[in-house]
């Protein structure tokens, strides 16, 4: 089983069901899945950057990344319709539990002055949203082997209904809120 998966079985979801007075372990808030978004409207002209994107994107997720595509054209923007606008990852199970593992503990850190990430950015219904500037924080993606920077959103689907019990299974797995927004 993997390292978070099995503390969160183990020791997290009993914890916080007593911290949040839940009679029924089914209750606890889980993550549900993480869905991984890149928008690729700058490499619209130069299909080598898509791939490179695409390669990088398999490489840090584990997964295949499925284009999405324009529904209509809008000229100020230079899109026609069909044209691949973004790449979209959504992540469950094992991978899922794998990804946050190395997001946490691996990605975060090495995110130059990081000091935590924004605790208000959850949507009011339990999900949280954060942005990565550049996917040369992920330890697999070295800076020779890279075409082109790219930034990313994660969005993490919980059950949990209310934010304050999102944060705190999210404060629970290790991450890193800044203090300053959480007072």
């Amino acid at each position: 089983m993997n390292r978070l998966k099995e503390k969160y079985v183990k020791e997290l979801k009993p914890q916080l069901q007593k911290q949040l007075g839940l009679d029924n372990v089914n209750a606890v808030p889980q993550i549900k899945k993480v869905v991984v978004n890149v928008g690729v409207g700058k490499t619209l002209k130069d299909p080598k950057l898509l791939e490179a994107i695409i390669n990088d994107l398999k490489t840090i997720t584990g997964q295949m990344p499925v284009k999405t595509l324009a529904r209509k054209s809008i000229a100020g923007f230079k899109i026609r319709e069909n044209q691949v606008v973004g790449l979209i990852v959504t992540l469950r199970g094992r991978r899922m539990y794998d990804f946050l593992d190395k997001l946490v503990n691996a990605a975060m850190p090495r995110i130059r002055d990081f000091r935590g990430i924004p605790a208000e950015s959850f949507d009011g219904r339990g999900n949280y949203h954060v942005g990565i500037r550049e996917q040369l924080v992920f330890p697999e993606i070295s800076e020779e082997s890279i075409d082109h920077v790219f930034s990313m959103e994660i969005s993490i689907v919980t059950n949990a209904r209310q934010d304050d019990r999102a944060r705190e299974l999210l404060k629970s797995m290790g991450f890193p809120f800044s203090s300053e927004q959480t007072k």
